[in-house]
């Protein structure tokens, strides 16, 4: 059912199409069809009202260019125009005169005496009529009405030619003038009319008002017109009323007369056979075939909306049962957003467009406009499918409560605006990056602007040299920068630790490039740190198989002699004692090791309360008093008189004393003197016990700490090497501090731990 589902949704969108182009069409073109002719309309009455206007001027009522003449006056801001056209009297007369000076004197020289005759004759009658313009008014006057009377001429001759008394059909019509009862008639009036209007009284007069005179503006300035400010309307016909200009002092006069109006009553026709041939003919077929057109384009809209009502009604399953839902979905909402928008734009253009072709297609049938409405309604109909598709699967992953607000999350434009916020996490860089795409958008505007104005380039250059050439060495010295960086960087991912990174100056790259630097070097000590775990591993892990192994071992053995029945009883007990001894160094052992655990771990748990760590040290100094005794050793107590007081557990920090005293006992060197020295220092309890070694400890002290290490690297004496750790990991639970220090053979152990005031 799937595969048939895009069909489906294809075939009810071309319903759907069809009912928006009959509902474009009908609002758009039902005016001009339903129930009218050809001759209702505009495009008919505008063609008779040009015909009723070029007939009132050319037949009903012409203009009588004689008696017009005789209408035009001149008046005396005209005659001062035209008089001082040319300059002042002296001026004109001087110019005339070196006119004519040097072609008499070339008539002289040629001893030419008609020539000279005849311009001096022509320089005098000029001279003459000069000196006329100045002091007769009407000799200039009827200069100016001879210019006006030629205007009027080739006016009114180019007026009457452009009109056309007839139209491109056959007109019959029969008017009389409802004044002077003269007849105007033409054509056959009994005629079968497809058009007729009567000019009576109650439809108004026929209005023939001749050729209009708005227009014609006569002045002339040495045969060319010339653009005057005019503050007056002149009219030639009545009033003279003189007018003021700039300082050409030029004179408009123009007509603003209307002419006689001559009402006519009667009647015009257009017989039927008019409508059957010709250019006429030919617009009434074309009018004919788009009406049917469009009545059937109608009809078929009418049964497309009964369809998509009743029996193929739209559903919902055409689209969320499409193969292409999935895949639409996948797509971020934005950019389903922006294909929406487009389709819907496209898809208005498109309905804009139709009916205007579907009327230009009745209008005009042929295999091109064929093809061209049949590929736009089938983009059309497509459009309108995908909009469908998209509107539902939108509001069908809206409906999931918050799968909106999740896409709007993941959505290119969140995205965008989380980069762009992103970019300015470092303000430096996002200001730069900034000024630097600014740069290159207006060095790109720029560059369109020189191609389309070259004069721009006086402006482009500067700009480009002292501005935009130091962007781009910014821009690749930056770049050069980064890639640097990258190389390195790419050599510390492969382990290549060895070479820094190069800092150039006080940039965001170059502070970059020093962090990097910090990332190499806590990478290298990181895999240096490593190496030495991966080396304390090991060794934890033999030294400890060795030091369960011994006495599991004399456990094993001395067991195993234990079963011989020959043994006395001295034997036996013998045994059994070593058993004993061993069996507890195993216990102590692995007791020891719990601890460890259970305090890296953090679950220990601490019963803390107000201890003297004085009487602390006395009791644990009196425990070892016979093993101190039995060791050779002197030991040198220092402590305080009165109660030195500390918020701690007293079973743990007892161990802490033990496990110290007991260090300084097997590995004192014999014979030697042990210091133990407790004190209060400021706020804190310091407790520190020196001593000389009898084994070489080395360099690194901190190995000391570790798990079962231990100065006896050949592990013959007894522990198990966990003291130190033990006693490292119960002051770290007290927030205290415990310092290991080596200077030669001398050891020496200072453990801080907060005081409390008695």
């Amino acid at each position: 059912m799937k595969k048939h589902n895009g069909m489906t949704l294809l075939v009810w969108s071309a319903c759907a199409a069809v009912v928006l182009l009959t509902l474009l069409t009908y609002f758009q073109e039902g005016s001009r069809y339903i129930g009218k002719s050809y001759v209702d309309l505009d495009d008919f009455q505008m063609k008779m009202d040009e015909f009723y206007e070029n007939l009132g001027a050319t037949v009903l009522n012409p203009i009588n260019i004689e008696a017009e003449k005789k209408r035009i006056t001149v008046s005396k801001a005209e005659i001062e125009e035209h008089r001082n056209r040319y300059g002042t009297l002296s001026y004109q007369i001087e110019n005339i005169e070196m006119q004519y000076e040097e072609r008499i004197a070339d008539a002289e020289a040629a001893k030419s005496e008609n020539l000279k005759e005849a311009l001096v004759k022509e320089r005098d009658a000029k001279i003459r009529d000069i000196r006329q313009n100045f002091e007769d008014d009407s000799h200039v006057e009827a200069k100016v009405r001879a210019e006006k009377e030629v205007e009027l001429e080739s006016y009114l001759r180019d007026y009457i030619n452009n009109l056309e008394s007839r139209p491109p059909f056959p007109v019959a019509y029969e008017l009389k003038d409802i004044e002077t009862g003269e007849v105007f008639s033409s054509g056959n009036m009994n005629a079968p009319a497809a058009y007729q209007k009567d000019f009576i009284e109650d439809n108004g007069y026929l209005r023939a008002e001749g050729v209009r005179m708005d227009n014609w503006n006569p002045v002339y300035f040495g045969g060319e017109r010339t653009e005057v400010v005019q503050e007056y309307a002149v009219n030639p016909f009545r009033d003279s009323v003189t007018t003021s200009t700039s300082e050409t002092r030029a004179v408009d006069t123009q007509l603003q007369v209307k002419p006689a109006v001559r009402l006519f009553e009667g009647k015009v026709i257009v017989p039927k056979s008019a409508l059957a041939k010709g250019d006429l003919g030919r617009d009434v077929q074309h009018f004919n075939r788009t009406k049917t057109g469009m009545y059937i384009l109608w009809g078929l809209g009418v049964l497309a909306l009964i369809a998509i009502l009743t029996f193929f009604r739209f559903k919902k399953e055409w689209v969320t049962e499409s193969r292409l839902i999935d895949r639409y979905n996948a797509w971020k909402i934005d950019f389903r957003a922006a294909l929406l928008l487009f389709c819907g734009f496209w898809a208005y253009a498109v309905l804009e467009m139709l009916p205007g072709r579907y009327s230009w297609f009745f209008f005009q049938p042929s295999i091109e406009n064929t093809i061209s409405l049949g590929g736009l309604t089938a983009f059309c109909v497509l459009l309108i499918a995908a909009i469908v598709f998209q509107l539902v699967a939108f509001w069908e992953q809206v409906k999931v409560e918050g799968a909106f607000e999740r896409e709007l999350k993941n959505s290119y434009s969140a995205k965008f605006l989380k980069a762009l916020q992103d970019m300015f996490l470092n303000r430096r860089i996002g200001t730069q990056m900034f000024l630097l795409l600014i740069g290159f958008f207006l060095a790109g505007i720029g560059f369109a602007g020189v191609l389309l104005q070259p004069f721009l380039i006086v402006i482009y250059a500067p700009l480009a040299l002292f501005v935009g050439l130091p962007f781009i060495y910014i821009f690749v010295r930056r770049t050069a920068y980064l890639n640097r960086i990258m190389i390195a960087t790419e050599a510390m991912a492969e382990g290549r630790l060895q070479k820094e990174i190069e800092v150039e100056g006080k940039s965001p790259l170059a502070k970059h490039a020093a962090n990097l630097n910090n990332v190499r070097e806590g990478v290298r000590i990181s895999m240096n740190e490593q190496a030495k775990s991966e080396r304390l591993k090991t060794e934890l892990i033999t030294n400890v198989s060795h030091d369960l192994r011994t006495p599991l071992t004399s456990i094993i053995t001395y067991t195993d002699l234990l079963k011989n029945e020959e043994l006395s009883i001295e034997e036996r007990m013998k045994y059994v004692d070593i058993l004993d001894k061993k069996s507890q160094r195993l216990k102590t052992l692995i007791e020891d090791l719990f601890d460890v655990s259970k305090m890296a771990s953090g679950n220990m748990e601490l019963t803390k309360q107000r201890v003297d760590l004085t009487q602390l040290l006395q009791q644990a100094l009196a425990e070892h008093a016979a093993e101190i005794e039995e060791s050779g050793l002197d030991f040198r107590p220092t402590m305080p008189e009165s109660p030195l007081i500390a918020y701690v557990d007293g079973q743990r920090w007892w161990r802490v004393l033990d496990n110290l005293i007991v260090n300084a006992i097997k590995y004192t060197l014999p014979g030697t003197r042990v210091y133990i020295s407790l004190r209060q220092v400021g706020s804190q309890s310091e407790f520190v016990v020196k001593n000389v070694t009898k084994y070489e400890l080395g360099e690194n002290v901190d190995e000391l700490f570790e798990r079962f290490k231990r100065a006896d690297t050949s592990r013959h004496t007894d522990g198990s090497g966990l003291g130190l750790a033990i006693a490292q990991s119960i002051v770290d639970l007290h927030d205290g501090t415990m310092k290991i220090e080596v200077d030669g053979d001398l050891f020496k152990v200072t453990v801080t731990v907060p005081a409390l005031p008695l």
